[in-house]
């Protein structure tokens, strides 16, 4: 009859650096607008109308007592991210915290502060996922967050010798 059963929910952690389009990416993701002139209290309006749950990096030492730690998405547009995530495995002690690291605003090339070859390298490292996107453009952005769910997904499969769960995004 083409009737689904209710939908899953899934809760996404979105890290990162000021000004680097964390609020873009989710806004353009959960509305398909983006927002040039970032207002929170407009922000969350958006967001609560969707239903839409969105965790600041204020919440970051409360979300990692958690158990299990959710799914992140950490953003920066340069390669300071890797303290951000040394202390959440250093406070999880769980390596195996789904991560995505993202290259946000690739629409402004000649602002670039990261090569794509040092978001690949440091992905690589971290045995992660490196993707680069546009809010402004809606360049992958759709694909990033459906890369989030399919691990997600995927992690929550019963545990297998081979399995490797990553699934952060980290912009």
């Amino acid at each position: 009859s083409g009737e689904r059963g209710p939908m899953r929910e899934y809760k996404v952690v979105v890290l990162g650096s000021g000004g680097v389009g964390k609020s873009a990416l989710t806004v353009q993701f959960v509305t398909g607008t983006f927002i040039e002139k970032y207002d929170p209290t407009v922000f969350l309006k958006l967001l609560l109308k969707r239903e839409f749950l969105l965790f600041d990096q204020d919440l970051l030492g409360q979300l990692l007592l958690s158990t299990p730690p959710p799914p992140l998405i950490v953003s920066s547009m340069s390669l300071d991210i890797k303290p951000m995530r040394d202390q959440i495995v250093r406070v999880k002690r769980y390596e195996k915290v789904p991560l995505i690291l993202v290259g946000n605003k690739v629409d402004l090339e000649s602002e670039r502060e990261v090569l794509s070859a040092e978001g690949r390298a440091l992905a690589q490292e971290w045995g992660c996922p490196f993707m680069e996107t546009s809010a402004k453009s809606k360049t992958m952005v759709d694909e990033l967050f459906a890369e989030i769910v399919r691990q997600m997904n995927y992690a929550s499969l019963p545990e297998k010798q081979d399995q490797c769960c990553t699934t952060c995004i980290v912009q």
